[in-house]
């Protein structure tokens, strides 16, 4: 299963992002490591994310991957608001127990 897979199977539950975001707006890293989000949504074609959405963060590892085909773009809800983020897989922690 890929991590697109995986995170598509998630669509809204929570994942926990294991590093910081890197914002794009010039407030940088937020040094905010280990915050859980609620997954909406989630895409990974390169033409679709830069047509469709426009990514205002990233996890610390997808800041530093130059190969954009290592990361999806995820909607994610993030302090009350929907925000698109870049995600490595190595940043993300979902939570597959079953109740």
């Amino acid at each position: 299963m890929t991590f697109l897979d995986k995170l598509r199977s998630h669509m809204g539950g929570l994942l926990r992002l294991k590093t910081e975001l890197y914002w794009y707006d010039g407030r940088g890293h937020d040094k905010d490591p280990g915050r859980f989000c609620l997954l909406l949504d989630v895409i990974t074609a390169a033409a679709d994310r830069e047509a469709v959405v426009e990514p205002v963060a990233r996890t610390t590892t997808a800041h530093s991957i130059a190969a954009r085909e290592a990361t999806v773009v995820a909607l994610l809800l993030i302090d009350g608001q929907p925000q698109w983020i870049w995600l490595a897989e190595k940043d993300v922690e979902l939570n597959t127990q079953k109740p």
